[in-house]
């Protein structure tokens, strides 16, 4: 069957997909979930000896910049590969029939808005479960140490959070709403495996994660295009590379 056109898939539509549908559908998930693909170029990377961290305990930035890169042409690559098969086309999935302005404009917006949100709740979380804040200083500030540190880390959170998870959101989002039970619980779920992907960064940091990538990714389900959280994702990246620089904090 061909899948409905973005946004207007309904209850019904959904209780007459083939479970073997929603199998694939849910095997392209997993495979685009970055989990899969970055094990995958871990192995390779490790085999052809390039070491995740340094003899200083601190992670190795030509390795992260690497491993980023790598990871986001392969998932883009991926994603492409799946619209194609289903015979979609990925720049109307994922950035709808026109680019605006306004689209542009909105995208800087969120940049503050996003700087806000993760403030109040990160506040909250301390107030009121001071516990989860369980790491005082962020390791990836250690991959800041040098102008070539930042300005690769920059390139990274441009490429890897800007682009290719947003790209990967709005993929992820599409198939539920498309197979597996709608948007809602798409942005539930991807938002959860978003911000257990910063546990490293503390559960604080995590649970403030996981509610930005439900923010971003509903902005995605309103306004059917990547664009205004892509930009809104990279600014606040890199304000925290400058962060980094810094306050080295």
């Amino acid at each position: 069957m061909e899948p409905a056109a973005p946004g207007e898939e309904s209850s019904s539509s959904q209780s007459t997909i083939l479970p073997t549908e929603r199998a694939a559908a849910a095997l392209e998930v997993i495979l685009c979930s970055g989990f899969p693909t970055q094990i995958i170029l871990i192995t390779v990377l490790t085999m052809f000896g390039m070491k995740m961290q340094l003899s200083d305990g601190r992670l190795s930035p030509p390795f992260v910049f690497t491993l980023t890169i790598a990871d986001t042409v392969l998932l883009v690559g991926l994603i492409g590969f799946f619209f194609r098969a289903h015979g979609e086309s990925m720049r109307l999935e994922l950035f709808g029939t026109r680019t605006t302005a306004r689209d542009f404009v909105f995208g800087l917006v969120l940049i503050p808005a996003s700087f806000f949100l993760i403030l109040v709740v990160l506040l909250l979380l301390h107030v009121s479960v001071p516990a989860l804040h369980n790491i005082p200083h962020n390791p990836l500030s250690d991959l800041v140490k040098t102008r070539t540190d930042a300005v690769m880390f920059a390139l990274v959170v441009v490429i890897g959070g800007g682009v290719r998870e947003e790209l990967q959101r709005g993929f992820v989002l599409r198939r539920f709403e498309q197979y597996l039970g709608g948007g809602a619980a798409g942005l539930v779920i991807f938002s959860a495996m978003f911000g257990l992907g910063h546990l490293e960064q503390g559960r604080d940091v995590a649970l403030g994660t996981a509610v930005l990538g439900a923010f971003w990714g509903s902005i995605f389900l309103r306004r059917r295009t990547v664009l205004p959280a892509m930009i809104g994702h990279a600014g606040f990246n890199l304000a925290q590379v400058v962060n980094f620089v810094v306050l080295g904090t």
